[in-house]
């Protein structure tokens, strides 16, 4: 065949196969028979292999999967994929509305439209088309920045590879990638058969196929998509999140059928409760229903806080429950030496897994559910994911049931526990305790802190035992040689984890302080004490009246923080980590960067649409200033994009200059000169 010839078949098979996949996989209505798909589908492969170049980038045969990758890029969201309130009755449902009305530019007395979706219990993506090609796939991530894995959801044949009729030029979809149920079921079906161990649930199965390194596993796990939305869209718009919908749809993105637009907060209530009876009708899993304002003007003007949209809510089903028996009390010991009760039970399948451990948090909370050794418990999953016991039955006591006691000495040191007035934590207070050593490590390592991928559970274990790790800072005295004599640790592997070690340096101080696992010091405090203080060595220095001046610190916070620079071992830490080329100083602008916004204080609200937050910090940043996450009246500008709330009105209301994104750029393109 000449290759004219070939180029014109080659573009006439891949229209017919991805409508006749569409039709298959979206609509559920195929027009051709399974033989006829897969001949011409083998026709089609067999043209590619004699003209690899004539493969198209929305072929069908993309779809099989790629070659395995080493890794995943990462993918920084245009628009943030924000997480959503929840409201798990029908009060708090009607509380939201109420809520919702109070905004000042929305009127009380009038119902507010809504539209109501099925919450599918998947793995939320992101989908980047580009003149209706699709050119990129994300995870979802932190909400800000997620996972390429494009190779890999090309492979999902309810993915439209290219979108149908008039695209826009750039369009990112968002979606849920699903397992359907009775695929769950063939799939732990044959890993069975094989001696495998099955996948715990629907959901996990889900998420842990999109991110296979080799798209070809992907592509046997049968997946799935409902699309329920959209990221950054150039070239179209829509008045309603129906309009938004319709336009998926024509454009051959799969939308779940159940959607239902409805008039009222009690229509969408009514929408709820039917199907909170109804999901196991379903052959996928849901755990709940969204519920969006309909009007986008309306989502504008109620706008978003730093975690979700004011004008949406996940309804959340009650909890499966089910009943099984407490067989013993471990107690387990956290970085921060805190004794935490786990009760080990019967295996019992509850929400889609199989339980059979549920944290007890601390003594209060066994005492305060009576839970005995021995006990028939009520257990299900907080948020349907977490286990947790409900209550104990007492009526099916036989008398042989033991209560529980918080041991007087760490089960793992032996050393006397301590207990604080006024906290129901008891703690183990040796520094050195093996427990806590561990933990601690592995925090460091955390994707939340240093993240150094390859620190896992049992490289973090032989490291301390083997006494090449007493504290974190010695990871960075390691050699490859040294981790390639760890077990079932390869030359290449240790090499690759030396490397992420050393990247682990420039995470800057936020996560540095973040790392060193100070009690009560999470992702939030962190963040604020970067803000506030130039470097570890002067948050060091700080005084407990100093600290208590920097906003979301409280006495307890700085009273730990002080307590903690004032061990022995810590008095030295920051010069100690910066002689190992750990970043200890927060970042300034580097030599020879405009300082025209020296000294200005930036915050950054609502959803930018020409750049990231990140970005635009950069660019304060390299000219001189400071962009931080909490505005105060030291804040000299506030810049607002669509969806701005709270901290919008609070600017206004402290006197402060308010920026729009345009006016920003300006104002940094005029710095910059």
């Amino acid at each position: 065949m000449e290759r004219d010839e070939a180029r014109k078949r080659i573009e006439e098979l891949g229209g017919e196969l991805n409508y006749h996949n569409h039709r298959y996989y979206v609509l559920d209505d195929p027009a051709i028979s399974d033989e006829q798909y897969d001949a011409m589908l083998v026709e089609l492969e067999r043209l590619e292999e004699q003209f690899p170049e004539l493969r198209r980038p929305d072929s069908p045969t993309r779809r099989v999967g790629a070659e395995p990758s080493e890794q995943f890029a990462s993918v920084e969201h245009a628009v943030p994929m924000l997480s959503l309130d929840k409201s798990f009755d029908a009060d708090e449902l009607i509380e939201f509305d109420r809520r919702l009305k109070r905004h000042p530019s929305i009127d009380e007395a009038e119902a507010i439209a809504y539209v109501c979706e099925l919450k599918i219990d998947g793995l939320a993506v992101s989908l980047r088309y580009q003149d209706g090609l699709l050119v990129q796939g994300a995870t979802r991530g932190d909400g800000r920045r997620g996972e390429d894995i494009t190779a890999n959801l090309r492979t999902v044949r309810s993915i439209p590879l290219r979108l149908q009729g008039e695209a826009p030029p750039v369009i990112e979809v968002r979606g849920e990638v699903y397992l359907p149920i009775p695929e769950f079921e063939r799939i732990n079906a044959e890993r069975a058969a094989a001696e495998e161990p099955p996948f715990a649930n629907p959901r996990n199965c889900a998420a842990g196929s999109v991110r296979q390194l080799d798209p070809s596993i992907t592509a046997s796990r049968g997946l799935d998509i409902f699309c329920y939305g959209t990221g950054r869209v150039e070239g179209a718009s829509f008045a309603t999140h129906s309009e938004e919908l319709e336009l998926l749809r024509a454009l051959g993105c799969k939308v779940n059928p159940n959607v239902q637009p409805v008039g009222s907060i009690e229509e969408a209530r009514d929408y709820c409760q039917a199907w909170a009876d109804r999901r196991g009708e379903l052959g996928y899993e849901v755990d709940g229903v969204v519920v969006k304002a309909d009007s986008v003007a309306l989502q504008q003007q109620a706008g978003s806080t730093s975690h979700g949209p004011r004008w949406a809510t996940a309804f959340k089903f009650a909890a499966v429950e089910a009943e099984t028996v407490v067989r013993e009390i471990e107690v387990t010991v956290a970085r921060t030496g805190q004794l935490t009760p786990v009760a080990v039970m019967e295996p019992v399948f509850v929400a889609g897994s199989t339980v059979s451990r549920a944290i007890l948090h601390n003594e209060d909370e066994v005492a305060r559910k009576d839970v005995r050794i021995g006990d028939h418990v009520v257990i299900r999953k907080a948020g349907d994911v977490i286990p947790e016991i409900v209550r104990s039955l007492p009526e099916k006591r036989t008398g042989d049931e033991e209560p529980f006691v918080m041991p007087s000495r760490c089960p793992i040191c032996a050393t006397d526990v301590e207990r604080a007035e006024g906290e129901s934590a008891v703690r183990c207070p040796n520094l050195n305790c093996a427990a806590r050593r561990l933990s601690l490590l592995l925090h460091w390592g955390g994707r939340q802190a240093m993240e150094i991928d390859g620190l896992g559970d049992s490289v973090a274990a032989q490291l301390l035992d083997l006494g090449l790790v007493v504290r974190p800072e010695d990871l960075y005295t390691l050699t490859a040689g040294q981790v390639a004599e760890l077990d079932r640790m390869a030359e290449k592997s240790a090499e690759n984890l030396i490397a992420a070690i050393e990247a682990s340096k420039g995470r800057g101080l936020e996560r540095l302080i973040f790392a060193l696992g100070i009690l009560h010091v999470g992702r939030t405090a962190a963040a604020r004490l970067s803000e506030h203080y130039a470097s570890l060595r002067a948050l060091a220095d700080a005084a407990a009246e100093e600290l208590e001046q920097v906003p979301d610190i409280g006495p307890k916070i700085a009273q730990s923080i002080v307590g903690y620079f004032a061990r022995p071992e810590n008095a030295d830490l920051p010069e100690r980590l910066a002689a190992l080329g750990i970043e200890t100083k927060r970042q300034e602008p580097a030599e020879g960067a405009g300082t025209t916004l020296a000294g200005l204080t930036f915050v950054f609200t609502g959803a930018l649409e020409q750049m990231t937050r990140p970005e635009a910090g950069e660019m304060v940043a390299n000219l001189g200033g400071r962009a931080t996450s909490s505005l105060s009246n030291n804040t000299d500008y506030v810049v607002a994009g669509p969806g701005a709330g709270s901290k919008l009105a609070k600017a206004r209301e402290l006197g402060i200059v308010v920026l729009s994104e345009d006016e920003f750029l300006a104002m940094v393109s005029d710095a910059g000169e």
